[in-house]
């Protein structure tokens, strides 16, 4: 088995090496949520400091409790007696891996460390694309063929994944893809794991957002955390709330956090379970949250739909995923050492999220363009129009510019056939 460092965390690491070196890099790379902790949060973890026991492994009462209330105030009632808390979402998604075993379903591309986690459980993933226009969900009519051409060959697949919103292309799955996809798990006897850590985050005018626990509770995983949300991805706290029913799935997946990481920090859970009861404080916080990530996103859709790329407009979280083929210099490999190398701009290439590797499409993360100190970003986090503050306006030109430089480096039979441009309206 071959093991490498997380695409994400390595392109992170390298652009951090490359700016401490005195280079002028745009971070695009890195899906980091950019602003600080709320003070609110920051009291309640200090307050909780002192608790230094293991406590149970599903997590501290108060916090499945907490959990609990924050899924039934979004219609899906939920027993805190099926809600398991980690030290993370992203050990909660490789724990249940290992609980439900057999292959799994996966978008194609998705984020890019559960084909990464399949494998070093060794489980065997189907990657399917999702349905023209949509993103992390995938296609249920090619769901339903990959999965019985799987199970003609001897695989046992029991389960699908979906993102909502998705990472990396910031897009949102229809209702009514929902609604096939719970069809088909149904009729394939599969077990769904709904990723919903950016559901808080879409974009105004917010889409129909439909989970496939709504539509089928009783097959139904949703894991989410707080380090989009809050922006408390170095506090490492996550839940999942298991399907109606699901003593034995919960009984393994204990069985496994026990031997991995045995309980949350506590004070960390005493501060989330503060957190996910949503009081007004952080509510609003979320709120401007939202109203940032959406804002920033637009303008930076903008700039590269400027240069032709085609580039569906993202509805939540902090990313966009465009496409650049049409520019001819190569695949998403080469558009990213070029953009890197000549231009400073950090991103990631597709075919780490398992997308076609000749495909030129990237993964470009906004959410590092808000500051380079608290005061810059709360500054955003507050402003009616951030995209006009200096630090970020400037950001957006270098990004303009650099992929003004991009576009240039086109080769000339590339460039005869390049459509002509619509103007894009900026919508930041």
């Amino acid at each position: 088995m071959s093991i490498t460092l997380s695409a994400t965390l390595a392109a992170n690491e390298d652009i951090e090496r490359r700016r401490r070196a005195g280079e002028r890099v745009l971070h695009l790379a890195f899906g980091e949520a950019g602003l600080p902790v709320h003070p609110a949060l920051r009291d309640r973890l200090v307050a909780a400091s002192g608790r230094n026991g293991y406590g149970p492994v599903a997590g501290a009462p108060e916090l499945r409790a907490a959990a609990a209330g924050y899924w039934n105030r979004r219609g899906l009632p939920t027993d805190p007696g099926l809600v398991l808390c980690g030290p993370g979402s992203k050990p909660l998604l490789y724990g249940l891996l290992l609980a439900i075993g057999g292959d799994i379903v996966l978008p194609k591309p998705s984020w890019v460390s559960y084909a990464a986690q399949a494998d070093l459980v060794g489980s065997h993933p189907l990657l399917v694309p999702p349905p023209a226009g949509e993103g992390g969900v995938p296609d249920p009519g090619k769901v339903a063929e990959a999965v019985r051409r799987a199970r003609a060959q001897g695989r046992a697949v029991g389960s699908l994944l979906v993102t909502l919103p998705d990472n990396p292309t910031g897009r949102l799955a229809t209702p009514e893809t929902i609604g096939r996809l719970v069809d088909v798990a149904r009729e394939l006897d599969l077990l769904i794991i709904s990723d919903e850590i950016y559901r808080d985050l879409l974009h105004e005018p917010a889409p129909a957002y439909v989970s496939p626990a709504d539509l089928a509770p009783e097959r139904t995983v949703i894991t989410t955390g707080l380090s989009k949300s809050l922006a408390l991805g170095g506090w490492r706290i996550g839940v999942a709330r298991l399907p109606e029913g699901a003593h034995d799935l919960r009984a393994r997946m204990l069985a496994v956090a026990s031997e991995i990481w045995s309980a949350p920090a506590a004070p960390v859970q005493q501060a989330a379970a503060y957190a996910f009861s949503e009081p007004p404080e952080l509510a609003e916080r979320v709120a401007l949250s939202r109203r940032l990530h959406g804002a920033v996103a637009r303008a930076v859709h903008a700039r590269f739909a400027a240069i032709g790329a085609r580039t569906p407009e993202p509805q939540g979280g902090f990313y966009l995923y465009p496409d650049l083929g049409h520019l001819g210099l190569g695949g998403s490999a080469a558009v990213t050492r070029r953009l890197l190398e000549d231009h400073g701009v950090g991103v990631l290439p597709g075919h780490a999220f398992g997308d076609d590797p000749d495909a030129a499409r990237v993964r470009v993360a906004v959410s590092l363009l808000y500051g380079e100190t608290a005061e810059q970003r709360l500054a955003a986090l507050d402003a009616s129009n951030p995209v006009t503050l200096p630090w970020i306006s400037a950001a957006l030109d270098q990004l303009s510019d650099a992929l003004s430089g991009l576009a240039e480096a086109m080769p000339g039979a590339a460039r005869e056939r390049r459509p002509a441009l619509v103007p894009t309206a900026c919508h930041g």
